[in-house]
């Protein structure tokens, strides 16, 4: 940055982005959400000692963490974002306990599963807005087979009493036009029944390369699935999770959607490491998505580099975003800097996130200009002929703060309320930020 810009005037309330002219450089991703809580409720389940490296630090892995901790599984730091984790072997230590897992649903979900089919008693909380996130679907699913699940407040809602029981049955059904974490928790418990089950999805299967994430890491650790047709899976029984000595969690492709697009909007090079195209995470399309805008993407192994366009100026899409749902919040503010209406698609699991994606969205880039209109499952964006300055609200929402910070290339600069919400999943966001814009 300048000399004149260099300076981001902090408080513990908001943050002041400067007007910014250009983004460049190079950007190390801090570690998969998604993957790192896999990784350590498997290493948690699996036989033998797992050592886990490049561990995402935030506040849901440390959520996962404190869990396991207080479930009696040994967890030792290693340091520089790597634990070494001595496994069950299915049989979890702690018979009772109570686990306060904040708004993480990517432990929540998947330790509902664990938790109900391992023949103890525990309570599971969160936050307000984790008590509003619906999981309903889970729990139906998981008292098919036999689970013991009770509902401390609304009915279909955290938190929740699961009690011991004997899972029985070979076949459940699941709901997968909600969450696919639904289908992730259920099919991550399975191997721990010892039986062979089969789960049918009802309607249509949304976020399916999360669902891809999930049997990849299971498959890490010696869980194979046989999957047809997204429609239905079958875990057979006598499979067991067994440590795979030491994984590494690869780069978030969410996080790298904010860099891409900077580097798109702001011109370039921009290049994030730790994700390319030998990652097994979907959002690593956001590029390609990036590239029908017109931005100009490079690819290698474990790298992805964007420009902006050759004209200076992004096209306006019409997507469906079902592949991409977390990183499509960041083409609704790239938007801004497109020219024509740009409309995203198929975003219904928005609604039942940390925030209503959907209504925050359309709220805050109205704030700066734009015109939007926002149904059950799509958003439509036509940006304003100067995009002005505003406070924009976050809404605890780690996304938010990360998508709306591009604001800041438009011209007039922008302030995000309660900036630290980012350490939800990337506590150093605006540091690393701060080091690519010019």
């Amino acid at each position: 940055m300048t000399e004149s810009r260099k300076c981001y005037m902090t408080q513990h309330e908001f943050l002041d982005l400067p007007p910014l002219m250009s983004a460049r450089g190079t950007v190390r991703l801090p570690g998969s959400k998604s993957i790192s809580n896999r990784v350590l409720l498997m290493s948690a389940l699996a036989e033998g000692v797992t050592e886990v490296r490049d561990l995402l630090k935030s506040d849901d892995t440390d959520r996962m963490l404190d869990a396991l901790r207080a479930l009696g599984i040994a967890v030792e730091s290693l340091g520089d974002n790597a634990y070494r984790i001595t496994g069950c072997g299915g049989n979890i230590p702690n018979k009772n306990a109570k686990l306060f897992l904040g708004n993480a649903g990517t432990a929540f979900r998947p330790l509902t599963a664990a938790l109900a089919l391992s023949g103890g008693s525990y309570e599971l909380s969160g936050v307000p807005r984790m008590h509003e996130r619906p999981i309903g679907d889970l729990v139906e699913a998981l008292r098919q087979l036999g689970a013991d699940i009770k509902y401390l407040g609304n009915e279909g809602f955290p938190p929740l009493q699961i009690s011991p029981s004997n899972p029985v049955g070979d076949t459940v059904q699941v709901r997968g036009d909600v969450s696919s974490q639904f289908l992730t928790g259920l099919l991550m418990a399975l191997p721990l029944t010892g039986q062979t089950v089969k789960v049918e999805v009802v309607g249509e299967l949304i976020s399916k390369p999360y669902i891809e994430i999930t049997l990849a890491m299971m498959q890490r650790f010696g869980v194979n699935v046989e999957r047809k047709d997204w429609q239905s899976f079958v875990v057979f029984g006598g499979q067991r999770y067994r440590s795979p000595g030491v994984i590494f969690v690869e780069g978030d492709a969410s996080s790298a959607s904010y860099f891409l697009a900077a580097g798109a909007v702001g011109g370039g090079p921009l290049r994030v490491e730790g994700v390319g195209t030998d990652s097994v995470q979907g959002d690593k399309r956001f590029a390609e998505e990036l590239h029908k805008m017109g931005a100009r993407i490079n690819w290698g192994n474990n790298w992805i580099e964007a420009r902006g366009p050759e004209s200076g100026k992004l096209n306006s899409i019409d997507l469906d975003c079902n592949h991409i749902p977390d990183a499509a919040m960041t083409l609704a503010v790239a938007a801004l800097f497109a020219g024509g209406t740009t409309t995203l698609r198929n975003i219904a699991s928005w609604r039942v996130k940390e925030t209503d994606r959907i209504a925050a969205m359309a709220t805050e880039l109205r704030k700066v200009g734009a015109t939007v209109e926002e149904g059950a499952d799509f958003i439509r964006i036509t940006p304003p002929a100067q995009i002005k300055h505003a406070s924009i609200d976050t809404y605890d929402d780690h996304r938010m703060a990360m998508c709306f910070s591009l604001v800041a290339f438009g011209g007039a600069g922008v302030r995000i309320n309660d900036p630290k919400c980012v350490a939800k999943t990337f506590p150093d966001y605006f540091e690393e930020f701060k080091k690519i814009c010019h």
